[in-house]
């Protein structure tokens, strides 16, 4: 039930958001999922380069499919908390519970007849031993009707996994229709992109039969670096080269919010500090993390080296 929950919202403050409203009876805010707000960045961006230009026509395309999908992840993870997650819960928190405690008691009572028996033994004298076998006779029939009761709860879960097993394909389906979706949202938006030239040369009002020279950010850098003095991703390349060569820790400010894969990787909040340090074998595109007693891989492309 939990990972399933990690599934369909992966990011671990929305969780504890989630929670705390449904502690409090409350609705939690509507807020944009991650497709919705990739979606309105692309619109806006494509808007402010034009939506006349290929390119930014294209953004603003490619912004609205990712709203579309973004609203087919908030119908997946509505019908997936109603059909699935809710039932599960509802079990957990209630039949399992009772399930639990009458397990017990019954242990319980067990114990008691056993000691009750072993009394018995060790009864030498005739009032002693009446006694005792009176004991025995109260904690059988005690044991007798809670293994009863322990019995009859315990048959039912067969129907109850009759049940889970619809949730199941409840959520199977569910899954099914959003990643059909999807796949039917990107073929249309790759039908449309593909109607586009193989070149943006409208963005800069070029004609079509003029061509348009090919100038990299390397080529102007290269040019530039003549007669000013140039600041490159060299600089912050070599410091991660340099923490990866040594076997020292550097402080970094994370660049933006990360949400762990895997349980051998560090979920990160952007603007934190943590401490980072290579390890020997690990891929040159990660670094180990710490944050307290916290620790786990980084992506090194989220994070800035401080001084």
């Amino acid at each position: 039930m939990k990972q399933t929950e990690v599934l369909l919202q992966p990011n671990p403050n929305a969780r504890i958001e989630e929670f705390v409203y449904e502690k409090l009876d409350r609705k939690a805010p509507s807020r944009m999922n991650n497709p919705e707000l990739l979606g309105q960045y692309m619109i806006d961006a494509g808007n402010e380069f034009g939506p006349g230009t290929a390119y930014g026509n294209a953004l603003i395309k490619c912004g609205e499919t990712q709203k579309r999908i973004g609203t087919a992840d908030r119908e997946l993870i509505q019908t997936s908390a109603i059909n699935f997650l809710t039932p599960l819960r509802n079990f957990i928190e209630g039949d399992y519970k009772t399930i639990t405690k009458e397990r017990k008691l019954l242990q319980n009572k067990r114990l008691d007849l056993d000691a009750a028996k072993t009394r018995l033994k060790k009864a030498k004298v005739a009032e002693a031993r009446a006694a005792s076998e009176q004991e025995v006779r109260i904690t059988q029939s005690e044991f007798d009707r809670q293994a009863e009761i322990t019995r009859l709860l315990l048959e039912g879960i067969s129907s109850t996994h009759a049940h889970h097993l619809r949730c199941l394909t409840d959520f199977v389906e569910a899954q099914m229709t959003y990643y059909a979706q999807c796949y039917q949202y990107m073929l249309d938006l790759q039908k449309q992109l593909g109607s586009f030239p193989s070149t943006f040369r409208s963005n800069n009002n070029q004609s079509s039969s003029t061509p348009v020279p090919s100038v990299s950010a390397s080529s102007v850098l290269a040019s530039a670096s003549a007669s000013l003095p140039s600041v490159s991703n060299s600089v912050v390349t070599s410091g991660f080269s340099e923490l990866k060569a040594s076997s020292g820790s550097r402080k970094a400010r994370v660049l933006y919010d990360y949400d762990a894969a895997n349980s051998s990787e560090l979920s990160l909040l952007a603007d934190e500090v943590i401490t980072v340090y290579s390890v020997p074998g690990m891929d040159s595109d990660w670094l180990m993390g710490e944050r307290g007693n916290q620790k786990g891989k980084v992506p090194i492309t989220y994070l800035e080296l401080l001084n």
